[in-house]
């Protein structure tokens, strides 16, 4: 049986500059606006952005196979996006006092993980990590876990429901993002113990 960790994906194109690719684009360039909104306090606009970036997230997949333009970059687009807004809210939300250093620590060592397995891939031709369906939910309580933190924060709205929702959300989507992460190191030692 084959490694889960090989790509099955059948792509439309090679081109970059594709409608949905495009659409990846604009959100990857979104992240630094929305993580700058949560530094100075404008929390209601930073969750405002978020959402809507997180409807693009759907749109730019839909767009892809609707047109039939899907590619190996916009397949690296999403994951990469959707790790850059993680980051980007976690450090915000840091700067902001409103989460623990170990917070960060925590999902930070797990793309450290994640990256310290590229070059055991990249020698069995493999050159980004198919996103798996405990990767997807972890990533997905995340992005809903942040807003929910900043917006039950005394020094934002101070919604105490938001406060506890939000830490449901944010601790479950560390689970979920690491056990992710540790079915990628047990598909990768399989991958490096398969004889050539």
């Amino acid at each position: 049986m084959g490694s889960s960790l090989v790509p099955v994906q059948e792509y439309d194109t090679d081109a970059v500059l594709t409608v949905p690719n495009v659409v990846s684009f604009v959100r990857l360039l979104s992240v630094p606006v929305f993580a700058w909104l949560i530094i100075i306090g404008q929390d209601v606009a930073a969750v405002a952005l978020l959402m809507v970036f997180g409807a693009t997230d759907w749109v730019d997949g839909y767009l892809a196979r609707k047109l039939k333009q899907r590619s190996p970059l916009g397949a690296k687009l999403d994951p990469v996006a959707d790790r850059l807004y993680i980051l980007a809210a976690v450090i915000a939300l840091l700067v902001r006092g409103i989460v623990p250093l170990y917070f960060l620590v925590v999902l930070v060592l797990r793309d450290v993980m994640i990256t310290l397995l590229v070059p055991v891939l990249k020698k069995h031709g493999i050159v980004s990590l198919p996103v798996n369906w405990v990767g997807k939910t972890g990533t997905m309580l995340l992005l809903l876990a942040f807003p929910l933190i900043l917006l039950g924060a005394e020094s934002s709205l101070g919604w105490e429901w938001a406060h506890w929702t939000g830490w449901a959300f944010g601790w479950a989507g560390a689970v979920a993002y690491w056990v992710a992460g540790l079915l990628y190191v047990r598909e990768t030692a399989r991958l490096n113990r398969k004889p050539r």
